[in-house]
């Protein structure tokens, strides 16, 4: 049996102790990312099971998505909202036949527990915390299913956010669950299992050619496709439609929690700004700077995130926010920088 050593791991203290920051080379852990496969710990993400003979009319009218006509086997992105319309947290709901399974970020968990149980009023639902059961590994690159496929386990043709439960050969023919992630990631995957057996699972796609990827290369990933973070692009302030992640929103299921706020904005046409991504020149601006044009620097918008993406040809500045109408086709500025709206993917 070939030995790999394994990269030693900086600790992440904002994504849980099972995190990590880095493996000792950004550049190389991001370019794994878009051009190979990288391997990466999801346990610290919340996931809660919503079981009940209710439990489907009650979740599809929680949400911004349409949760009652999920076929066994897929899942979608969704928005909590409150009455205003304004988002509360962002979610993934899955339908796995006996209970619906709700995955979000470990930040938003307790959150979304606490809204939930809000509203649980005379519904036969109930819900439970299952972090500490199910755990997940995530994989992105386009080398990602061949090195699944290399460690032991045979996925099936499966569409973006659809999951099936396959056999890990290499482990006494243990069971798991591959998912196949969101469009907007592009060839990434998930495979949830046991919490006892997550490490080996991790150590054998390590050793079928996956890099073990952090959190900070995992972020200049996400700003390159243009995915918007939870607490970080997205705020309790928002409104849906202002995210450009219509993705999270189904306009004919009926009503659920801040449904009306939508619809109307839908029939209207359009919102007063849109997060947007931007190729930067000159000087990275930070997360929450103005966007201003003209003498007057009148403001037309703010930065959420920005980064100094590591590729090739050498670094490439970018940055995601909120731009406003008014500053549509403008010469826009942050700080000292200069800025301009870029296609997705950036990178």
């Amino acid at each position: 049996m070939t030995t790999t050593t394994l990269p030693t791991a900086n600790p992440s203290e904002d994504r849980g102790p099972s995190a990590a920051t880095d493996f000792g080379d950004v550049r190389g852990e991001f370019m794994a990312l878009i051009s190979g496969c990288g391997v990466y710990d999801l346990s610290a993400r919340a996931k809660l099971a919503v079981t009940g003979a209710d439990r489907v009319r009650w979740l599809n009218g929680m949400v911004s998505n349409n949760v009652r006509d999920l076929a066994a086997g897929h899942g979608v992105y969704a928005f909590v909202l409150n009455a205003q319309g304004r988002i509360q947290a962002d979610l993934y709901v899955f339908q796995r036949g006996d209970s619906l399974l709700v995955d979000t970020e470990g930040g938003q968990g307790e959150k979304v527990l606490q809204l939930f149980d809000r509203y649980i009023i005379a519904d036969e639902v109930e819900i439970a915390e299952i972090s500490n059961k199910v755990v997940a590994l995530g994989l992105t690159g386009p080398e990602s299913r061949k090195v699944i496929e290399r460690a032991g386990i045979v996925v099936p043709e499966l569409g973006h956010l659809q999951f099936a439960e396959v056999t890990w050969q290499h482990v006494a023919q243990r069971p798991v669950t591959a998912l196949r992630s969101g469009e907007e990631a592009r060839e990434s995957w998930q495979i949830w299992t046991a919490p006892d057996v997550a490490g080996e699972l991790k150590d054998a796609l390590i050793q079928a050619g996956a890099r073990p990827t952090g959190t900070k290369a995992l972020n200049l990933f996400r700003i390159s496709r243009g995915i918007p973070q939870f607490g970080v692009d997205i705020r309790e302030r928002d409104l849906p439609q202002e995210t450009g992640q219509t993705r999270a929103l189904n306009f004919t299921k009926g009503c659920y929690l801040g449904q009306e706020i939508v619809e109307r904005i839908r029939s209207r046409g359009a919102v007063h700004r849109q997060f947007t991504a931007f190729a930067v020149e000159g000087a990275l601006p930070e997360s929450g700077a103005q966007i201003l044009v003209g003498e007057a620097e009148k403001e037309v918008g703010e930065i959420t995130s920005s980064a100094l993406l590591p590729l090739p040809g050498g670094d490439r500045a970018v940055a995601l926010g909120y731009l406003r109408r008014e500053g549509t086709g403008k010469d826009l500025r942050a700080g000292a920088a200069k800025l301009k709206p870029a296609p997705l993917p950036i990178a």
